[in-house]
């Protein structure tokens, strides 16, 4: 596993979202919120049957929004379903979306009293957002939450693939280092 930490609060690493000893991870989930595949079916099946239950209880949330649920069996408190927009072209909102999207993650996040939340590329895989774009969005939507919050203490993007790290290393030193320095 690699560590790559940034502006204090800010951390990147690859490695997997259901093993993370944190306060709340992220899961990309549907507008059902009821489990789909790739990673939000990992985290379904890593918290166990309860989880099912406790988002059948939800009704479900539009793109742009999220919502919290506990983890049961994960090792976090605490889970929040973010449904992240698919896209199109990049001229259908999007982005604006997305923007949405990691501001509820952050919202439910202060509002829990998280301190510490780990975050996956949200939309960049069956909803095809362009990684980059997302990461952009995600990094640049997190920085300026945590400028005016002191919750969540520490955010953790948490990638699965090498590739996904690296560019959230990039992303992440020009939108938090500006000059290049690097952590």
């Amino acid at each position: 596993m690699r560590h790559i930490f940034l502006d204090g609060r800010i951390e990147i690493l690859q490695g997997d979202l259901t093993r993370q000893a944190v306060d709340g991870i992220v899961t990309p989930a549907n507008r059902t919120l009821l489990g789909g595949a790739g990673l939000d079916a990992a985290v379904h099946r890593a918290a166990g049957p309860d989880l099912l239950e406790a988002c059948r209880k939800l009704g479900g949330a539009s793109p742009g929004e999220a919502r919290i649920t506990p983890g049961f069996r994960l090792p976090s408190r605490y889970v929040i379903h973010a449904v992240g927009p698919v896209w199109r072209d990049g001229r259908q909102g999007e982005e604006a979306l997305l923007s949405a999207c990691y501001q509820q993650i952050m919202e439910l996040a202060r509002e829990h009293e998280v301190t510490s939340l780990a975050i996956p590329p949200i939309s960049t895989g069956a909803y095809r957002f362009p990684l980059e774009e997302a990461t952009t969005i995600a990094i640049r939507e997190t920085r300026d939450f945590l400028a005016g919050s002191s919750y969540p203490a520490r955010v953790i993007f948490c990638c699965y693939s090498r590739y996904d790290l690296e560019v959230h290393g990039r992303v992440a030193s020009s939108l938090l280092d500006p000059a290049g320095q690097g952590s």
